[in-house]
């Protein structure tokens, strides 16, 4: 999915991170996709690595506002303390 990257770099507002994110994992053909996955969809080339943190920091702010879920081992975890390698999947809608 490309996104207009130039928009979309590390110091770009926040929202715009913010719906990439929720627009790729409503695309995405599995239910969780993880930060690198994410950056690799919104960044081109080797540019990716520069949005590992933005993108956790949209993901915590999503997950305290209800549009996403983060997870640890296959599990939802607190989006204010969780460590190490996540995912990140919309809210179920059952």
């Amino acid at each position: 999915m490309p996104l207009d990257s130039p928009a979309l770099t590390p110091s770009a507002p926040a929202l715009k991170l913010e719906d990439a994110i929720l627009a790729i994992l409503r695309g995405a053909d599995r239910k969780t996709l993880s930060a690198p996955e994410i950056a690799h969809a919104i960044a081109e080339g080797s540019e990716w690595h520069a949005l590992l943190v933005p993108i956790r920091r949209a993901a915590v702010a999503l997950a305290q506002a209800g549009r996403l879920v983060i997870y640890r081992h296959g599990k939802p975890v607190d989006p204010n303390d969780f460590r190490g390698v996540y995912r990140l999947g919309l809210p179920r809608q059952d």
